[in-house]
């Protein structure tokens, strides 16, 4: 059973004789770099760089679903780097925000 399961995957269109597993497989990489950065400061986390992390991985994984063949690797990993980049423009956005409220804060104890 596990012999016929595993010689399946790897007949499969988009099993690991094909492109169409390695390269979402590597894609990886990217969300695992972005999970690593949620210890970075928020100051330091890019707008634009979050942004196409966020987009690509939310377009892509529409598309991976509608292909054919259809890709689950691709769609997992589409999710993560979405999820990922949702969560990291949602964690500068508040630190900005955060930021204005104390300057803004700051601004009115020194004009008193």
């Amino acid at each position: 059973m596990a012999a016929s399961k595993l010689q399946a995957f790897w007949n499969h269109p988009a099993g690991p004789k094909t492109i169409h597993f390695w390269a979402p497989t590597f894609k990886w990489v990217i969300s695992i770099a972005n999970v690593a950065d949620f210890s970075k400061p928020p100051e330091n986390i890019s707008y634009p760089q979050q942004c196409v992390v966020a987009c690509t991985g939310v377009i892509w994984s529409r598309y991976s679903l509608v292909i054919k063949p259809r890709n689950l690797n691709l769609f997992c990993v589409n999710m993560a780097m979405g999820g990922t980049g949702i969560y990291q423009l949602s964690r500068k956005y508040l630190h900005d925000r955060a930021s204005e409220t104390e300057e803004a804060a700051a601004m009115a104890v020194a004009k008193e």
